[in-house]
């Protein structure tokens, strides 16, 4: 195992929250946190209501008889189903260090699929025995997983950061030429000589974000507790690297250059982007639970105050992500609540390790979101009432208007009952008249002719409910037009 909390336990390490009697502990007791070297932010916060507590009746994800610890998950709710991958140690996986592990369920209460070994060591070079705390996103029709590896136990330079690349999130690749992206950064020699690891990315705007642990960076605290911040639009991070320092992100020659700012004090958290605010929820463990802290983009004030998802925990959480590493929209309220949940470990194994995944969570209420047009993208696919006694659907930074409500929620992901303001400030795309003219290609596809395009319907019977004439048109014809979109 390779977390800055843990213990060694014969060959493999396990984590714990504090000293065990005839083991070396690289981390003390871990306490509640607060943020490490970052400005003051302004008073003017927001309190959070909660509700909606939830938890799984039972562990949710296992690894099998031969796997004697599970922990740090990263989870996504992908495709109607949540995926997840984590640290483990897979007897029948070669070599014999920790493996990443990965399964699946229809929901975050149920268990899981049977656990599959996906990723082990490489048998050579910095993750030729350990890699673990997998981050998992999905970019552009490539899953990135960011890893945390070492060639041996007690690696004498300390852990790194790898990433592999995947067409399906199964079959992995290592990128970068098998070569690590992060390394510690040597700033401070501590007494906790993990390195760098635990991290966490996330994609925003282009940006791919990397919050990760480095026990021997400057900002951290005395027993290596931090979380520090780069980003990249390069998912390798060869090049065009920023980093977070104390006048926000500023370009760095290199990924281990001195790491001055620390974003909260904590081991092995998980964050995501929350579009609705423009803001990351960072989720670290403290005495009670897992604490969620959040951060504006820029890194210059808290927005809200933290939020505790309280419960039994013994490693970091998996914070229950979009495939790009941001919150769930809430259905019904997208602009003002967000979705918290984690899976975490819970319990301590025969091999004196964590493990027992379970589901904790609860919902934040109050954000007083979808303010700008930075953070319109919330309601994209959402029907909102329009002012000329229509309906509109937000489709990215227009609206589509529709003369008949009845069709616009044909085209929904929801309905919200009030218009946000920020959507009067978006253009109109194109208007649905009641009537407009419907053609049907010789497959039987079906679309409506607006403003000499073509947008495509999911059949005959939104024509009708459109009161939409409908016209068999050839093949040719159907091909000539330009396509707009709904959704």
């Amino acid at each position: 195992m390779l977390l800055a909390a843990c213990v060694l336990v014969g060959t493999v390490t396990g984590c714990e929250n504090s000293v065990e009697s005839g083991s070396m502990s690289l981390a003390p007791t871990r306490t509640a946190t607060s943020s490490s070297s970052a400005p003051a932010p302004p008073p003017q916060k927001l309190v959070l209501a909660v509700d909606k507590p939830r938890q799984s009746p039972g562990v949710v994800v296992a690894g099998g008889a031969d796997a004697p610890y599970n922990y740090a998950p990263s989870v996504l709710r992908e495709g109607g189903r949540i995926r997840a991958w984590w640290c483990s140690q897979l007897g029948s996986a070669q070599p014999g260090g920790d493996d990443i592990l990965y399964s699946e369920g229809p929901t975050l209460d149920a268990a899981f699929s049977a656990a599959a070994p996906v990723f082990s060591g490489s048998h050579s070079g910095f993750d030729a025995m350990h890699v673990c705390d997998p981050s998992v996103i999905h970019v552009g029709g490539t899953y990135y997983m960011y890893y945390t590896a070492a060639s041996r136990d007690n690696h004498a330079n300390g852990s790194a950061v790898g990433v592999a690349t995947s067409p399906d999130g199964v079959v992995w690749t290592r990128a970068n030429n098998g070569q690590p992206i992060i390394v510690p950064s040597n700033d401070v020699l501590r007494e906790n000589t993990y390195g760098a690891g635990q991290q966490s990315a996330v994609h925003v705007d282009g940006w791919f974000y990397l919050m990760f642990t480095d026990t021997t960076g400057r900002g951290a605290q005395p027993n290596g507790a931090g979380q520090f911040v780069l980003r990249s639009r390069d998912p390798l991070f060869g090049k065009g690297v920023q980093a977070l320092g104390d006048g926000g992100m500023a370009p760095v020659a290199s990924t281990n250059r001195p790491r001055a700012r620390s974003v909260v004090e904590a081991f092995s958290a998980d964050w995501m982007w929350i579009d609705a605010v423009s803001a990351f929820a960072i989720a670290h463990e403290t005495d009670a639970g897992t604490t969620v802290t959040f951060w504006d983009k820029d890194f210059t004030r808290h927005p809200f105050d933290p939020v505790l998802i309280p419960g039994v925990w013994r490693e970091g959480p998996g914070l229950v992500r979009t495939a790009e590493g941001h919150a769930p929209i809430d259905p019904a309220d997208p602009c003002g609540r967000v979705s918290l949940d984690v899976l975490r470990a819970t319990a301590i194994g025969a091999a004196g390790a964590p493990t027992d995944i379970r589901h904790f969570g609860l919902d934040a209420v109050g954000l007083r979101g979808c303010a700008t047009t930075a953070e319109v993208g919330a309601l994209n696919g959402y029907t909102v009432p329009s002012p000329e006694n229509t309906a509109d659907v937000v489709v990215g930074d227009k609206v589509v208007r529709f003369e008949r409500r009845s069709v616009a929620v044909k085209f929904s992901r929801g309905v919200l009952a009030e218009r946000p303001a920020v959507v009067d400030s978006l253009p109109v795309a194109v208007r649905v008249p009641a009537g407009a003219q419907a053609v049907r290609a010789p497959d039987g596809e079906v679309g409506l002719v607006l403003d000499d395009k073509l947008w495509i319907v999911d059949s005959a019977e939104v024509a009708a409910l459109n009161s939409s004439p409908v016209k068999d048109v050839t093949a040719g014809q159907w091909a000539r037009y330009e396509r707009g979109r709904f959704s």
